[in-house]
């Protein structure tokens, strides 16, 4: 299965907001793809990005982290009625 991560409106995120230290939670199941993340992001920004390799149990999990902003990532399809 493929994920379309919007990396791209991360990366216009991070540049607007002149953001210095990112912080990318991911579930699980995405946790394999967080250097390549990492990698991308940084090579498209001048921004430093951390990792967090802790739980995820949903968008109320932040982490306790210095950063000037989270990332978060989740499996589940936006559903629409």
């Amino acid at each position: 299965m493929e994920y379309d991560l919007e990396l791209e409106n991360a990366v216009k995120s991070i540049k607007k907001k002149h953001t210095k230290t990112v912080c990318i939670q991911l579930p699980d199941g995405l946790k394999p793809k967080a250097t390549e993340i990492a990698e991308y992001i940084e090579s498209h920004t001048k921004a430093k990005v951390i990792i967090w390799a802790g739980s995820c149990f949903g968008a109320c999990d932040i982490p306790d982290v210095k950063a000037d902003l989270l990332i978060q990532w989740g499996h589940s399809a936006k559903i629409s009625h």
